[in-house]
C-alpha cells in the first residue's frame, strides 16, 4: 500500500541528511502534523520532513484518515490494527530511506495520539535501530507483549497533557514503565493544564530531542525561511 502526504525539503537545500516522519492522529491527515516541521526546521536544517496520510478511512469521518480502526477497542483488535499499520510503515520507511540513500540511524519518528501509538509500535520493532521516537499524547497497546517482540531500543520521548480527556494522562506513566522494563531509554514530560494537544513547550522539547538523537549540527542563522 503506497502512502502519500505533505513534506518539507531540507531548509539548507540539497540532499537530506536526516529524515523525520510525522504520524498524525485519528480523524486527521498529514497536513495536521507537517506544521511541526516548520518549528523544527531551523534546529534540523538538513532534515527532510514527511507527514504521510494514514492508509485507512476513518471509522466516523470517512473524509479523514486513521492508522487502525478504533471501532472495536478490544485489545486484540487494536493490536491487530497496529500490526497491519506497522507492516505498511516498515515498507514505507524502506522505500524512503533507499531513495534518499540514508540508513535507519538517520530516521526519526514523531506521532500524536493514534500516530504516537503507531510510531512506538513501528519504531520499536524496526531493525536496524532508528534514531529516536517522539510520542505526543499516546498510549502503548499490546504493552504486555513488548519485551518479547521488540527488535531495537531507540531513545523515546513521551510528552502528555495532564488534562488530556481523550488519552488518559496515566497512559504516559504506564508506557514509561513498560519501556523501562524492556530496556528502552525513555524520557517522560508532563504538561500541566494541557488537554489532548501539543503545546509550544512540547514542540520545543521534541525539537531538542530530535536534534540530539540525530546528532545534527545547529541551524545556520543565515538560512532564510
Amino acid at each position: 500500500m503506497q502512502l502519500d502526504g505533505p513534506g518539507l525539503a531540507p531548509l539548507s537545500g540539497g540532499k537530506a541528511a536526516d529524515l523525520v516522519v510525522l504520524l498524525h492522529g485519528v480523524a486527521a491527515n498529514g497536513n495536521h502534523l507537517i506544521l511541526l516541521a516548520r518549528a523544527w526546521r531551523k534546529i534540523l536544517p538538513k532534515a527532510e520532513f514527511i507527514a504521510p496520510n494514514a492508509p485507512f478511512s476513518c471509522d466516523y469521518a470517512p473524509e479523514a484518515r486513521q492508522w487502525f480502526s478504533v471501532e472495536d477497542r478490544a485489545p486484540e483488535k487494536l493490536l491487530a490494527g497496529l500490526r497491519e499499520a506497522g507492516a505498511i510503515l516498515d515498507r514505507f520507511f524502506d522505500v524512503l530511506l533507499a531513495s534518499r540513500q540514508l540508513g535507519d540511524a538517520r530516521l526519526a519518528l514523531a506521532g500524536f495520539s493514534q500516530g504516537a501509538a503507531t510510531a512506538l509500535y513501528a519504531g520499536l520493532r524496526r531493525q536496524p535501530q532508528i534514531a529516536g521516537i517522539v510520542a505526543f499524547s499516546g498510549a502503548l497497546p499490546g504493552a504486555e507483549g513488548l519485551q518479547s517482540d521488540i527488535r531495537s531500543k531507540p531513545p523515546v520521548l513521551l510528552v502528555h497533557g495532564v488534562a488530556d480527556n481523550a488519552v488518559p494522562f496515566q497512559s504516559m506513566a504506564n508506557t514509561k514503565a513498560t519501556l523501562e522494563a524492556a530496556g528502552v531509554p525513555v524520557t517522560a514530560v508532563a504538561r500541566p493544564g494541557l488537554g489532548h494537544a501539543i503545546d509550544d513547550a512540547g514542540i520545543a522539547l521534541a525539537g531538542d530531542f530530535l536534534h540530539d538523537v540525530l546528532k545534527a549540527p545547529q541551524g545556520d542563522a543565515g538560512v532564510a525561511v
